[in-house]
Parts: structure tokens; sequence; C-alpha cells
């Protein structure tokens, strides 16, 4: 059984389509599998059994990322193709089955979405894959510990640092800082680590496949909506996403133990743009997200 898995560019949606490449590979023991994805999401899959290869679309003008799958894909003739982007490639691809996500925003949670392309419901959970080397790689971590994610890509979704804080001080377990690579994140993160001098700086330094087994043994992961959150959420920790302006409903965690904390809605005034009418992250009180951390822990409020 030969498979062409089209995913995400971004590490949250890839992420969310792990389910159904976990669902291919039950009912299709010994599948060779090619994923094409974005660079970004690149460790989501590098782990998967059953990966023959892993195609990286890097964007370029024209859409020119496209006609390297399309030369690769087209010397073969594929059992089944899974476009999760919707792109014509299902179409010029020899291929005895196609299975095509339909584009356009609708309501109801992206990981139901997936699933409709392949006919499965209730929707499978995310899943995370990681090897023993990925495990041993990481450095010596507390039994307990909370790991926390105090970036974004988007400055709108980050959480204040000082609640991060207030909410770490409060639960009193040693923390593990994540993020990903590069000074944006290092310089979201930096305000935590400042104010937690005992924390353990991860941030930029794990692989995908790394952080999703270290995920798996933190004993709760508080943040921002992000990649991380649903890779957190995949790996089975206990997990809160953190949300303001963007919408749970669509992208909440999804895991065996895992919820969203929601921001307060205010009131805005006529002509106010679309982002101000937003739900804010400081919206969101230390309060909250304390209540759903100390149940989440089986610790009483």
């Amino acid at each position: 059984m030969q498979i062409l898995f089209i995913s995400s560019t971004r590490i949250g949606d890839a992420v969310l389509s792990t389910g159904l490449l976990a669902v291919l590979l039950e009912r299709h023991p010994g599948a060779r599998i090619t994923v094409a994805c974005g660079p970004a999401a690149e460790g989501v899959f590098t782990r998967m059994p059953g990966l023959e290869r892993l195609w990286l679309l890097r964007k370029r003008r024209w859409s020119a990322h496209w006609l390297g799958l399309w030369r690769h894909a087209l010397v073969r003739r594929w059992d089944l193709v899974v476009d999760l982007r919707g792109s014509a490639m299902a179409w010029l691809v020899p291929a005895r089955a196609r299975a095509v996500m339909r584009g356009g925003r609708r309501p109801g949670h992206r990981l139901a979405h997936l699933a409709q392309v392949l006919g499965l419901a209730p929707p499978p959970l995310p899943v995370a894959w990681w090897s023993a080397a990925d495990a041993a790689a990481l450095p010596p971590l507390p039994g307990r510990f909370l790991a926390l994610g105090p970036t974004a890509n988007w400055s709108h979704k980050v959480w204040p640092s000082e609640r991060f804080v207030a909410v770490a001080v409060a639960l009193d377990l040693p923390v593990v800082v994540l993020g990903g690579p590069g000074a944006a994140e290092a310089a979201m993160a930096a305000p935590v680590l400042a104010a937690l001098p005992g924390a353990q700086n991860l941030v930029g330094q794990l692989s995908l496949p790394q952080a999703a087994a270290l995920l798996s043994r933190a004993s709760l992961y508080v943040g921002n909506d992000s990649g991380l959150m649903h890779l957190a959420a995949a790996a089975g920790a206990p997990t809160l996403g953190l949300f303001g302006p963007t919408l749970a409903d669509e992208y909440g965690p999804a895991g065996p133990r895992a919820r969203a904390v929601l921001a307060d809605p205010h009131e805005s005034p006529d002509g106010a743009s679309e982002l101000d009418r937003l739900p804010r992250m400081d919206a969101l009180p230390v309060a909250r997200v304390l209540d759903a951390a100390t149940a989440m822990l089986g610790v009483p409020a």
C-alpha cells in the first residue's frame, strides 16, 4: 500500500492531522507513506512508523514548491492520495483513490474537518511520535514538573508573562520553559525565565520529537495557542491551552487530557476594528487558569 499524505505547513495543523495517519497505519499494516509538509512541521512526522519519505514543501514564488512534489509523485501509482491542503495535486498524479479536503472556513473544530476527509467519526485524537534516542537526549528532569509555553507566532495570542509566573509560583512545581527556535521566541520567554530563576530553560533547544518525549512526562502543560500546545496534548500531557482572540471552538487542544481556558469577551465601541472586537489575552485572569490547573493536577482548589 503506497500512500501520499499532504499535510500542513504549520505545526499545529500538522499535529492535528496525525490522528488520520494513525488510522491509516492501523488499517493498512506495512503501508509505505510519503508525507508532504512545510519545513516547520517536519519534526511532527520524522518518527512516524511506515514513513518512506518526508517531502518538504519550501515555499517558492508562483507556487513552484509544488513542482518538485509533482515530479516525485508522478512516477508512482498511489493506492491513496490524502490531500489536506485542498490543492490540485491529488488530481495530477495517478491514484486508485483520493481523499481531498475542501477549502473554506466553516464552523466546528479543525479536528472534525480533517476527520471528514476519511469519513471518520468520531474524529481520531492526534498522536505524537518520538524514539528512545529522543527521550535519552533530554536533559535530566524532575519527577514532577510544570511545562510552560509562553510563546506564540502572533503577539496577540501571548498571555502576559507575569501571569505565567503567578501560576507557576502558586502551583509550586519545578518549571521547564519551552519554545521554538529563534530570537523572537527567546524574547517572549525571557521575562518568565527572569522571574523564575530556578526554571529550566529549553527554549529553542529541542527538536519536535524531543519536545514530545519531554511533554509526555510533564505533570501539566500551560501555554498559549500554538503548535507546542497541540504537541503537548497529542503527547498525552495534561494540557491547558490559553485562548483570547483565536477560537478555541476551532483550535482548542485535542488530547486525552486537554482543555482550553478562555479570556473574557469585552464590549467594543462602534467602528472598532475586527481585532479590537476580539477577546484580549489580558482579559484572561490568573485565577481562572489556576483553578483549571489545580483541577487537572487533582489538587484541591
